[in-house]
């Protein structure tokens, strides 16, 4: 998973720099960029690692096991799923609350049934949303620049469609935006370090899928939900309605993180439903539940990483319906 997710760190060091020359009108320069991006994610990268396993270790301690590698993978998720311009202190909450309430409360690796990476970040959302919500965090300003340039507005692709007026087309929005197809699919705009690029998180599922680590059964299953049921609200959108129903299904699969969270996220392999129907259940409902949250909660534009916290709080009562329906089945054969 970390080898998987390395491309993705190089690409937010990449678009954090961009971003932020893009931002405060300096030359757009490769090397000066990847310093910018340097500059902003490497801190971010070490706090996050720096505490989550000081935390590792002390529980290992007191506990007298070995130390869980699993810490590596979550110290890795985070930081590509904040913003870039988050406080560092907030970074150290995060990887924190995540370990501590999301983990090793429940007896550590393996016995937790959220993800840590989603719980810390979910945290950090509600608890410190000034940080962590609207448009402003998303890039990182450079040089002299202390407030972005009149031409040059932060909205990412989900906020701007969630604020489209009604009677508006969300997809003239986007593309008066510059949201173009290829924008959107490399993730080229402002958004989480590493979350935003479909094209990476294509590429590191099937490396994933091919080396057995993620089950392709989840994916597809967040695939099909998320598309099937924005495909659903499409046929129910009219005129007068809210353009966000209208929102076309791909474009909803290349906006924020959600290709991101179906890859790295809902596959965890302890969170995440373990009988192979009920994972295409769990998938389903991961993706469904982005579209929902997305398109009737405005306030909340993104909603992959609420959507897989949910469904892995139901992933236990998944798995049980599926071994209670194969006994019942096999019982009378006996």
């Amino acid at each position: 998973v970390i080898v998987a997710l390395l491309p993705h760190y190089a690409f937010g060091v990449y678009n954090v720099g961009y971003q932020a020359h893009l931002a405060s009108g300096l030359a757009t320069d490769f090397w000066p960029m990847i310093w910018t991006g340097l500059k902003t994610v490497v801190p971010i990268v070490v706090v996050v690692y720096a505490f989550g396993f000081a935390w590792e270790t002390l529980f290992a301690s007191v506990r007298k096991h070995e130390m869980s590698e699993g810490v590596l993978v979550t110290c890795a998720l985070l930081p590509l799923t904040l913003p870039p311009t988050i406080p560092l202190w907030q970074a150290a909450l995060g990887i924190s609350f995540g370990i501590v309430i999301g983990k090793e409360i429940f007896g550590g690796t393996g016995r937790n049934f959220l993800n840590p990476a989603l719980t810390g970040r979910a945290f950090l959302y509600f608890a410190y949303p000034v940080q962590n919500s609207g448009d402003a965090v998303w890039t990182v300003l450079s040089g002299a620049q202390t407030a972005p340039v009149d031409a040059f507005t932060g909205a990412t692709p989900l906020s701007i469609a969630a604020v489209t007026e009604r009677f508006g087309d969300v997809h003239t929005a986007l593309a008066d935006a510059g949201y173009s197809t290829s924008k959107l699919f490399f993730g080229l705009y402002p958004g989480s370090i590493g979350g935003t690029t479909t094209f990476l998180c294509v590429v590191g599922a099937a490396f994933l899928i091919i080396l057995g680590i993620a089950n392709y059964r989840i994916i597809f299953g967040c695939l099909i939900g998320l598309l099937s049921t924005a495909f659903l609200l499409n046929l129910l959108a009219a005129e007068g309605s809210m353009p966000y129903l209208s929102m076309n299904p791909l474009v909803h699969l290349m906006s924020g993180g959600a290709m991101f969270a179906f890859v790295y996220m809902a596959t965890d392999p302890v969170s995440a439903a373990h009988m192979q129907g009920a994972r295409w259940v769990f998938g389903f409902g991961i993706g469904a539940l982005t579209i929902l949250i997305r398109v009737f909660n405005p306030a909340f534009p993104e909603g992959v990483g609420l959507a897989v916290l949910f469904m892995n709080l139901f992933a236990p009562l998944l798995d049980h319906l599926e071994i209670k329906i194969k006994l019942r089945r096999r019982v009378p054969n006996v």
